[in-house]
């Protein structure tokens, strides 16, 4: 499956489009990882479990979004795009979403 951000595929002609596609977590934060977070935002750092989770997270849902658009037909993606907002205090969405197409090797 070729995903990218662009509108177009170099080197490739878009035969068909299928529609949107994405991909959709919602994930919440455990009190260990909040607290650790705490105490870094005081001392600086990275959040390394706030990452990880951001990396895990971002994984799962282009992979939803790339099964999804498996589903209609499509061999590619474009014009993907990552979204993420808050939903409370300790909820956090995750969305990948992108069209789906097929495309074939100019």
């Amino acid at each position: 499956m070729i995903v990218t951000t662009m509108n177009d595929i170099p080197g490739y002609t878009i035969e068909e489009v299928y529609g949107e596609v994405m991909g959709l977590t919602v994930r919440s934060r455990n009190i260990g990882s909040q607290l650790g977070a705490g105490l870094k935002s005081i001392l600086g750092g990275e959040l390394k479990g706030m990452t990880k989770a951001l990396v895990d997270s971002r994984q799962d849902v282009m992979q939803r979004m790339i099964e999804e658009a498996e589903a209609k037909g499509g061999n590619a993606i474009v014009a993907m795009r990552f979204d993420t907002s808050d939903m409370g205090g300790n909820w956090t969405e995750i969305c990948a979403y992108g069209t789906a197409v097929r495309a074939r090797k100019a």
